[in-house]
């Protein structure tokens, strides 16, 4: 499984750049997107966007990489989180089908 960090990496290094390649597209600090690569920081939603839109082929994985981090961080530790994410997912699909 891979993480948004995990994710952002293969993706620059599968382009040839540089963290201070991207870092200076993004006007994003190297060493803040260190952090994001190796898992030690999450991403705001605005450098998600930023991201995704710099790696527009992948913007879809970049995103769902993100938004799975997000919903892992604030659940691993509940005895209920699965079925928590089942009733979640299927709220999700209500709404979808609401708003059709």
């Amino acid at each position: 499984m891979k993480t948004i960090g995990t994710t952002l990496r293969e993706l620059r290094e599968t382009k040839g750049l540089l963290l201070r390649e991207v870092g200076a597209k993004l006007s994003l600090d190297p060493t803040i997107l260190s952090k994001i690569e190796r898992d030690e920081r999450m991403p705001t939603r605005e450098q998600v966007k930023a991201l995704a839109d710099f790696y527009k082929d992948q913007k879809n994985e970049v995103i769902i990489a993100w938004l799975s981090d997000k919903l892992y961080y604030e659940v691993q530790d509940e005895d209920l989180a699965l079925q928590a994410m089942q009733v979640a997912e299927e709220k999700i699909k209500y709404q979808s089908k609401k708003k059709k």
